[in-house]
C-alpha cells in the first residue's frame, strides 16, 4: 500500500519507480546495482586474492576451478539514483482548463520528492523557458522536503516565457551520474526541438512526461464564432468553428500525438502521458505494466 506524507491541506501519494538498467552509484540505495561486495544479490565468484573475505569462500566453486583457485561469492549492493525533473515552463504550460498544467506538474513534483526521500534516492529540479529558470533551479537533495518548496512556487507561477528553448541547456545543470529524469512538457514544441532536448539528456533514463488537458483539445459548439489564442506569443484571432474545420482540429491533435509517439520509441523511450488531474498509481502503473 502506497505511503502518504501530508503537505498543506492536501496528502503527497507515493509514486513506486524503478530503472531497468543496474544502477552506477555510490550511496546505498533500493536498486540493483552491479557494484558492492557487501550486498545480500548474488553477482559470482572472483578469485580469493581479488575479493579477500574468507567469510564468503565457496568450497563447491572452488573444487571445480580448473586452475585451482580459491573462490568467493561476491553480491552486489543496491545503490541510489538521483531522481530528476527538467520542466517546462513556457507560457503554454500555464494553461487552465479541468485542472492547471503548473498544479499538475507541482504534484508530480512534490510526489516524486516524497517518493525518493522514502527511498533513499536525491531529488533535484530545473525548470526551463527561454532559459533555464536560476530562481526554480533545485540542486540534488536528500531532504525529507526538498521538493515542497519547489512546488508551492510551481503553483504560484504565471509562466510568460514565449518559447521552452531552455531545455537545452537543462544537461548542464545535471550531475554526472545517470539519473532518473522526468521530462515534463506539454510538447507544444517544433519536433526538431524535441529530438534535440532528448538527444542532449540521452545519458539519462528519460522519462518523457506529456502534460494535456482534455479541454485543451475539446471543442465547444459545432459552429459558432469562436476567440483562438496562442499561449506562447498571446497572439488572438476570432475563429468561425465548422463541421470542417473541427475535424481538422481533431485529426491534428491525433497526428501529433502519433508523431511524438514514434519519436519516444525510436529512442525506445516509454512516455507518461498525464491527461486530466495528477494520479500518482498511474505513474507507479507506468513503471510496472
Amino acid at each position: 500500500m502506497a505511503g502518504s506524507a501530508v503537505s498543506g491541506s492536501a496528502a503527497v501519494r507515493e509514486v513506486h519507480y524503478r530503472v531497468g538498467a543496474p544502477v552506477l552509484g555510490h550511496f546505498p540505495g533500493h536498486h540493483r546495482s552491479t557494484r558492492g561486495q557487501s550486498g545480500f544479490e548474488f553477482r559470482g565468484h572472483a578469485s580469493l586474492l581479488d575479493a579477500p573475505d574468507p567469510r564468503r569462500l565457496d568450497l563447491h566453486a572452488s573444487l571445480r576451478d580448473p586452475f585451482g583457485d580459491w573462490r568467493v561469492r561476491i553480491y552486489s549492493q543496491r545503490q541510489s539514483i538521483p531522481v530528476t525533473v527538467v520542466a517546462d515552463l513556457s507560457a503554454s504550460m500555464g494553461f487552465a482548463g479541468r485542472t492547471r498544467k503548473l498544479a499538475v506538474l507541482a504534484d508530480l513534483v512534490e510526489s516524486l520528492a516524497w517518493s525518493a526521500w522514502r527511498t533513499g534516492d536525491s531529488f533535484g529540479f530545473v525548470g526551463c523557458d527561454t532559459a533555464v529558470r536560476a530562481d526554480l533551479l533545485q540542486p540534488q537533495s536528500r531532504q525529507r522536503a526538498a521538493g515542497g518548496e519547489t512546488a508551492r512556487r510551481l503553483r504560484a507561477l504565471q509562466p510568460a516565457g514565449r518559447d521552452a528553448r531552455g531545455l537545452l541547456d537543462a544537461p548542464r545543470h545535471l550531475g554526472r551520474r545517470r539519473a532518473l529524469l522526468f521530462l515534463v512538457s506539454d510538447f507544444h514544441l517544433p519536433l526538431d526541438q524535441v529530438v534535440a532536448v532528448l538527444d542532449g539528456l540521452s545519458a539519462h533514463d528519460v522519462v518523457p512526461t506529456v502534460l494535456w488537458d482534455p479541454l485543451e483539445f475539446g471543442l465547444g459548439a459545432a459552429r459558432g464564432l469562436a476567440q483562438v489564442i496562442d499561449p506562447e506569443s498571446g497572439r488572438q484571432r476570432l475563429v468561425w468553428w465548422r463541421p470542417a474545420l473541427r475535424a481538422r482540429w481533431e485529426a491534428a491533435h491525433v497526428a501529433r500525438r502519433a508523431a511524438l509517439l514514434q519519436l519516444f520509441r525510436a529512442r525506445r523511450l516509454k512516455p507518461l502521458f498525464i491527461e486530466g488531474g495528477y494520479d500518482a498509481e498511474a505513474v507507479t502503473r507506468h513503471f510496472h505494466s
